[in-house]
């Protein structure tokens, strides 16, 4: 059941993806996490705006909570965004590594219902 957990950082993709990393067991990462070399993260804060800007008008999407612990090696706070620090992964990511995953529609407008406990 998802939380507001601060050990957890939280990746958005697509279910076609997520359907193939769960048989495969690594997630493989977006167009722009090749783009950018680096897979892309956000904290809970930092949800609502990525969706927004990033993925309105989208369905069929996948929110992933990934815990920290099991990346920090290869997990760098990066600043982005209006000068906040992101999270990105330097490495590919593991299906172990993902404590829940639900799916998730973000409207036209950049509007999305977040899982319980993700505010």
């Amino acid at each position: 059941m998802p939380n507001t957990d601060p050990n957890l950082v939280y990746k958005i993709t697509t279910a076609a993806i997520w359907q193939k990393a769960r048989a495969d067991g690594v997630v493989a990462p977006m167009p722009v996490d090749i783009a950018d070399g680096y897979m892309h993260f956000s904290t809970a804060g930092q949800l609502r705006e990525t969706l927004a800007r990033h993925f309105a008008g989208q369905s069929a999407l996948m929110l992933l909570a990934v815990r920290t612990d099991d990346v920090v090696e290869n997990l760098k706070w990066e600043v982005s965004r209006g000068g906040a620090l992101f999270p990105h992964l330097y490495a590919s990511l593991g299906v172990n590594s993902v404590a829940w995953a639900e799916p998730l529609a973000v409207a036209a407008d950049g509007s999305v219902e977040l899982p319980e406990g993700v505010k």
